[in-house]
């Protein structure tokens, strides 16, 4: 082998070398997983009571989410599915006059009813879902 070649090798020698001892060191530092912190969501002012931790909610006013909202479903086998064309009725699993169901990122938030506002759809919000009643859904 030429002297280059050799110099190179050991060049890539040292630069492994160096990068497994640096992540040697950083494992050997580690007690356990790191811990996520969100300091920047938390007020640093001490309530009435001496505790700390009021959520800055202006931190997520403006992450986008997806609000839907659902009419109905229904189950329906390909055969069928490509069997549809203009004018076809597909039947729902809900009831004329049920309230319509609203989901942000796909969790059920509210139920509302359709209105029209200046001729384009909108919903009456008609009941909010409390947090433990979603946590409740996803359970069962």
């Amino acid at each position: 082998m030429s002297e280059e070649v050799k110099e190179s090798d050991q060049q890539l020698a040292d630069d492994w070398a160096a990068a497994l001892g640096e992540q040697a060191q950083g494992e050997a530092a580690d007690s356990g997983p790191e811990t996520a912190r969100f300091e920047e969501l938390y007020e640093e002012q001490a309530g009435s009571n001496g505790q700390s931790g009021e959520v800055k909610i202006d931190a997520l006013l403006d992450v986008p989410v997806t609000m839907s909202m659902e009419i109905g479903r229904t189950r329906i086998n390909i055969r069928n599915l490509l069997q549809l064309n203009q004018g076809s009725v597909v039947e729902l699993d809900r009831l004329a006059g049920e309230p319509m169901d609203v989901l942000v990122n796909g969790t059920l938030v509210a139920q509302g009813e359709v209105v029209v506002v200046n001729e384009k759809f909108g919903i009456r919000l008609t009941d909010i879902i409390s947090p433990a009643d979603r946590v409740r859904r996803l359970q069962g």
